[in-house]
């Protein structure tokens, strides 16, 4: 019985040396064929599988972030100044007497008009002087009347009779020396009178009395102690300074808002401007401007801090961003772009008003820019970011900023 044994692969029985060796050359091409063919599609499997891991790590890495859209202001802005009610007409009322205080007739919070009394001073020694002025006056004029008709006489003696005109012109002189006495006393009891009327000390304006300084029997000297502080409460007066930028933006008759920070229900008072400097400050670079605000039921109450907002057109809106959106470094101000590529940049921006939540951008973003909110310490120029939100382009309008400089 014959045994056959299997063969994979047997090379064809040939007698001739060169045919078996053609076919064996053959052959090994074949293998090594199939070998490469083997390990060129087991190495791009691998790479794709490198790929992949690659691509699968990279998305496990990259960095996600929120994203926010600038948006436009609005025509027109308001330029928010801080302010203190004034009283339109303020005074320190001195005393222009010395003695001491005899009496107050008016006292912190009354309403006073025009020429009433606040107040009386005593002062002894000036009925005194008073008194013996008003004498010397009486003496004056008695020596007057005699010189008068003393020269009358002699008048009609030199008519008559042709007396000495040595002794005429001495009576005549004596009568006009009298005269000037006469005046002179006169005039010294009226300077008393004066004096003697500064002693009662009266409102020179309607107003209110806002200070009171002196009690009675205090010691008074004239011209350098206040008694009193009176205010002129309707209208009242506030004094604002423009900064350069918007000094041209405010006009005598334009109308303001005025508002009381720490009444939150109360509505915005209109006020009016009344007076506008002709130069800018110097030191400071701003304009002055007087403004008049109605207080006919007397609430207001002056020294109040108040804020002034004033209108200000704009031909080209600026942008607003989220707060959120800046990062500071000593670099300066920037925002994170992301690109179309999503790939982040920093971009340095010029800052405007400060409205709290959000920020006017002067300069450095477009509209169309997608900024990143919050963004992180750790995210670096060129990075690949992923988007997982982004806040609607469209947003409330911005609170009124609080203060400019």
């Amino acid at each position: 019985m014959k045994t056959q044994t299997s063969h994979a692969f047997e090379l064809p029985k040939t007698d001739n040396p060169g045919t078996t060796l053609r076919l064996t050359k053959r052959t090994g091409l074949v293998i090594l064929g199939l070998l490469l063919s083997g390990a060129a599609l087991r190495l791009a499997a691998n790479q794709r599988h490198d790929q992949q891991l690659q691509e699968t790590t990279a998305a496990a890495l990259q960095r996600n972030v929120i994203t926010a859209h600038p948006r436009l202001g609005e025509n027109a802005r308001k330029l928010v100044l801080p302010a203190t009610l004034r009283g339109y007409t303020e005074t320190q009322i001195f005393a222009r007497s010395n003695g001491y205080l005899k009496k107050w007739h008016k006292t912190i919070g009354d309403p006073v008009k025009q020429g009433d009394l606040l107040a009386e001073i005593d002062v002894p020694e000036l009925e005194h002087e008073l008194a013996q002025g008003r004498a010397t006056l009486a003496q004056v004029k008695a020596k007057a009347e005699l010189a008068r008709t003393t020269l009358q006489r002699w008048s009609q003696l030199n008519e008559t009779d042709g007396a000495p005109l040595q002794e005429f012109e001495e009576k005549r002189a004596a009568f006009l020396q009298a005269e000037a006495d006469v005046a002179s006393a006169v005039a010294n009891v009226k300077r008393l009178e004066n004096i003697e009327g500064y002693r009662r000390v009266h409102a020179p304006f309607n107003g209110v009395i806002t200070r009171r300084a002196v009690d009675v029997g205090a010691l008074i000297n004239a011209g350098t102690q206040e008694l009193f502080a009176l205010t002129q409460t309707d209208p009242l007066r506030l004094n604002v300074w423009v900064p350069q930028a918007y000094a041209d933006e405010i006009k005598t008759g334009q109308d303001v808002s005025v508002r009381l920070p720490d009444k939150k229900d109360g509505k915005p008072l209109t006020a009016r401007v009344e007076r506008v400097a002709g130069a800018l400050d110097t030191e400071t670079r701003s304009r002055q401007a007087e403004i008049v605000l109605a207080n006919n039921d007397a609430k207001l109450l002056p020294g109040s801090y108040v804020e002034i907002s004033i209108n200000v057109p704009t031909k080209t809106p600026a942008l607003l961003a989220p707060a959120n959106t800046l990062v500071i470094d000593q670099a300066g101000v920037h925002v994170v772009v992301v690109g179309e590529d999503k790939k982040v940049s920093f971009k340095p921006v010029k800052l405007g008003r400060d409205f709290g939540k959000e920020v006017e951008i002067v300069e450095g973003i477009a509209a169309d820019d997608i900024l990143v909110a919050s963004p992180s310490d750790l995210l670096v120029e060129g990075e690949s970011v992923g988007i997982v939100e982004a806040t609607p382009k469209t947003a409330e309008k911005p609170n009124q900023a609080k203060k400019t400089g």
